[in-house]
Formats: C-alpha cells, structure tokens, sequence
C-alpha cells in the first residue's frame, strides 16, 4: 500500500503529561515508514472520564471539538486502547440521535487505530531492534476487549533481537487501573493489582511491556511498594530502540 499517508497523532493526556518518550517513539515508527505525522495542538482529551462517570453532555462537547481537529487526515493514530476505545466505539454511541454529528463520529471512528494495530495490520511494519531481555506482557481491557488487541504487539515484538516473550498466567486480567475506577474503588483496585504484579513475579521476566500508559503506571508504582524489580515500558519504546531512558515508575516510593 501506499504508504504516504497522513497521520493526525493523538498523544493521549497521559502520555503527554507523564511519558512523551511514548509519543516520540510512536511518531518515529510511524515516520520511519514514510507517514506524514502531524500533532495538533487544539487537541484536548479524548473525554473518557466524563463518560465513564456518566456526563455525556461534557464529553459530546470533547468529542465535538475532536472531530474537527482530526478532520483533515487519512488516519488518527493514538498509543491508547483507552482512549482509541472511546473514539472509535463510543463516540457514535454518543450522537446516535444527532445524524448529521453521528456521520462525523463514524467517519473519525472508521479512520482511527491504535498504535500497534496500525503498525501491524495497517503498515506491516518490519521491526529492525535489538532488546536484550526476558519480558512479559499486559492486556489492557480496553485494547483487548474494545479493539481486539492481542496478537498484534506479540506479531512486532518476535521481530525484536535478543527479545524472550514470557507469557504470565492470567495476563487478560485486568490490573485494577481503569481510570477512575482506582479512585472509586481503591481495595479492590489494589487486590487486582497485587495479583497482577505476583504473576509477573512469577514469570521471573526482566521487563513488562502493554500498550496503555495507565495500566503500566499502575504496575509499576505496585512493583515499587512490593519491592518487585520488574522495569515497565511501552511496547512502541522497544520496537523504537527507544527503551534507554528510566523505566515507568522508577523512583516511586
């Protein structure tokens, strides 16, 4: 395929206040393969915590200022199955009785991906790194179960030199982020985490990888108060040759 496309890239809140690292990688894979990458500054978050908190007014209003932002681009990429969650199966959920709105929830829906499906499926990206470790990865809920995220970043990853892929028990499981549900519901929030972090313990894996800065901050931070030595990147960090900084979480207490 023609591979000189135009590619609006969604940085995610998260990712732009927390890990850029995440962003700069996304956009050098997507560049490497001869996208037009542009970033637009007007973008705002995607207005999954107003949904997910039952305030659909708000988040039309986000969504309505999306759309425009992204009109003028063959795909939005974002490093999210949260967020591209929201996009693509809950914005047209959210103007259903607004047709002329609906038209323009569907279209930006029908052109936006994740960052690994759209290396994967879309570009058919090959993968020339070197990442000398043993890691273990995490499906995030929404990538998985929204967007049927799963052999796309196992498909990249087996292209990485050096790289074991060691899979742990239980790892559809959720982690206990899902945004604000860590506030609503703390203990059990952190019972799903802790197990989480005991399965990775127990592939005796150097790394974590996932596709979802959330579920990696979560861990992370639990790796740290369990004294796990477990580091955590984002897989795009890895595929880029990008995974030299810190990892995610490194110097929580």
């Amino acid at each position: 395929m023609d591979k000189s496309l135009r590619i609006g890239f969604f940085v995610t809140c998260l990712v732009n206040t927390m890990r850029p690292n995440v962003a700069l990688a996304s956009i050098k894979l997507l560049e490497k393969e001869g996208c037009e990458v542009f970033v637009p500054e007007a973008q705002t978050c995607c207005g999954q915590p107003a949904f997910n908190n039952g305030d659909n007014a708000t988040t039309r209003d986000i969504a309505l200022q999306l759309l425009d932002t992204f009109d003028n681009c063959d795909y939005l990429v974002a490093p999210s199955g949260s967020c591209l969650g929201m996009i693509k199966k809950h914005y047209p959920e959210l103007f259903k009785d607004d047709p002329s709105n609906l038209k323009k929830a569907q279209a930006l829906s029908d052109k936006s991906y994740e960052i690994l499906t759209f290396l994967n499926e879309i570009l058919n990206i090959k993968i020339d790194q070197e990442f000398n470790a043993s890691v273990t990865y995490h499906d995030s809920c929404s990538g998985l179960r929204e967007l049927g995220i799963k052999k796309q970043p196992r498909e990249l990853l087996s292209q990485v030199k050096g790289l074991d892929l060691i899979e742990m028990e239980y790892t559809e499981v959720c982690c206990g982020f899902g945004g604000t549900f860590c506030v609503k519901f703390p203990d059990i929030s952190t019972s799903l985490v802790t197990d989480k972090v005991e399965n990775i313990s127990n592939t005796k894996a150097d790394v974590l990888l996932s596709g979802d800065l959330g579920c990696l901050m979560n861990i992370a931070g639990r790796c740290q108060r369990m004294g796990k030595k477990v580091r955590c990147y984002h897989t795009v960090e890895v595929l880029a040759g990008m995974a030299s900084l810190p990892a995610i979480g490194e110097g929580i207490k």
